[in-house]
């Protein structure tokens, strides 16, 4: 496997353009007061392929502009990465990439976005990942220059830091070695910066389980925001002195294991539904702090986050099948700018190699969506897509657009992101309940029981973050958690 790594590929801190030294808590937690209102107030002007700020490119792709490009997402097979086989690896990643923007000539498609999720080994040795981003830019800028094909590379490396337990997150080899891999990739034609942060699970992981909400509510709106606050200082000054731009976090780690063990029948639905509306106060933090999207295309909190800040948000749904499950395959289509399959593994198929397939399914569903802005239908399109999932789960209902609005609202109008956190949960479980009540929304009665349970722990929390913080700390577990490392 891996070689040792004596010293770091970019030994120079100043190279790296972050501050060494952690940035200095504010009297927080007053976040939320870039965006003091819902920069799309109008559940109609939630729109896929309209934003109100849009995002162009280097090479010409306006992501918001009146269209809808897919985002193709694609790893290896299981196979080892090492010195040995890193030749291997770049000429895979080389011609998934080329194969896709062929296929996508051949489609007449626009343009696209490709992603780079970095495995967890390029992540540690950074010049892995900096070598496969030039190779794929490469790609990219040839046809753009020969065929005139749009598109953006986005760069999103692993949270290393989840891999040290309890998590040491703002300082040490691994927090260096992912900010050096931003900062390498940003400079070898990563135009868009994004992470999955982890910043919380220590604690959210056991709390989804037994389906404790003050515990999501600590670890998503006290722990992650301050993580975030932490992280993105770096990530956006790394984007700004590279040239490059922050694309924003998800909430993937949290939002999507509610959803994934929800389809599993581990917790219920209605549970998972409102962790999906407060991660959306932990996203927010990478516009707060900076990011200009597009978001990235696991966050389903993304359509929250685009009618707070009008950036444009990469979405992804029932063409993410290869990666998860989920039942939220259309609706989730109905406010993206960027339609993405998620991941999946770069294999032949009987059509073509996977990423390949993928791109065409990604192509075709844009397409559809793009014909209907041109005719003036897309409203028409929209409310089907929206129809076919709001009725049939809680997590679906909850991204209809009036909804989208409504909690929205109820964060930005919060004082803070620990009241907005509250707003967020306390909205959505009125919404299930007016859509059990009208009779537009399916709930199984056994679920039923965690609405009243949910609202009890709603009422019960105090008004403060500080008491919050207060009363929350000494029933965590010292073993499994670092105050100090979110600024407690």
């Amino acid at each position: 496997m891996m070689k040792s790594f004596p010293t770091l590929a970019i030994p120079n801190p100043d190279d790296l353009m972050i501050e060494r030294a952690p940035r200095p808590l504010t009297s927080h937690w007053g976040l939320m007061k870039s965006f003091p209102k819902l920069a799309i107030p109008n559940p109609s002007d939630l729109m896929f392929g309209r934003a109100l700020r849009p995002f162009t490119s280097r090479r010409g792709l306006v992501i918001g502009g009146g269209k809808v490009y897919p985002e193709l997402n694609f790893t290896l097979p299981t196979m080892e990465i090492s010195d040995a086989t890193f030749s291997d690896i770049c000429t895979r990643y080389r011609e998934a990439v080329d194969e896709a923007c062929r296929r996508s000539l051949d489609l007449n498609v626009e343009g696209l976005v490709v992603e780079f999720e970095t495995l967890v080994e390029m992540t540690q040795y950074p010049p892995y990942a900096v070598e496969l981003t030039k190779i794929m830019n490469d790609v990219l800028e040839s046809h753009y220059s020969r065929n005139g094909l749009k598109s953006a590379l986005r760069i999103t490396p692993n949270d290393l830091r989840e891999f040290k337990r309890p998590p040491v997150l703002r300082s040490g080899v691994l927090l260096d070695r992912m900010l050096e891999t931003f900062a390498g990739c940003a400079k070898a034609g990563a135009e868009i910066l994004s992470i999955e942060s982890t910043g919380g699970k220590e604690i959210h992981d056991p709390a989804l389980l037994m389906c404790d909400l003050s515990h999501v509510i600590f670890a998503l709106a006290v722990l992650g925001t301050r993580d975030m606050d932490f992280l993105w200082d770096r990530i956006v000054r790394i984007a700004r002195e590279n040239g490059t731009e922050a694309g924003g976090d998800t909430a993937c780690g949290f939002g999507n294991t509610a959803m994934v063990l929800a389809e599993r029948h581990n917790i219920p639905r209605v549970f998972a539904a409102v962790v999906r509306s407060v991660s959306a106060v932990r996203s927010l933090v990478a516009f707060e702090k900076g990011a200009v999207g597009p978001g990235k295309d696991c966050g389903y909190e993304n359509v929250f986050l685009k009618a707070i800040t009008g950036f444009p948000m990469s979405m992804e749904g029932k063409t993410a099948a290869c990666a998860h499950m989920s039942p939220i395959g259309n609706i989730a289509s109905a406010m993206c700018d960027l339609w993405s399959n998620e991941s999946i593994q770069n294999i032949k198929l009987l059509g073509g190699m996977a990423p390949t397939v993928s791109l065409e399914q990604l192509a075709y569903d844009c397409r559809l969506m793009n014909r209907s802005l041109e005719n003036q239908s897309e409203q028409t399109l929209r409310a089907l897509f929206i129809a076919s999932d709001a009725a049939l789960d809680p997590q679906a209902i909850i991204l209809a657009p009036e909804n989208v609005v409504r909690i929205s609202k109820g964060i930005v109008d919060a004082d803070g992101a620990y009241a907005a956190a509250k707003q967020a949960a306390l909205i959505t479980i009125q919404i299930i309940r007016e859509g059990l009540a009208s009779g537009g929304l399916r709930v199984k009665d056994r679920e039923l029981p965690y609405l009243d349970m949910m609202e009890a722990t709603l009422d019960a929390l105090p008004d403060s973050e500080g008491r919050f913080i207060e009363q929350m700390l000494p029933a965590l577990d010292s073993s499994q958690f670092i105050p100090s490392e979110y600024g407690l």
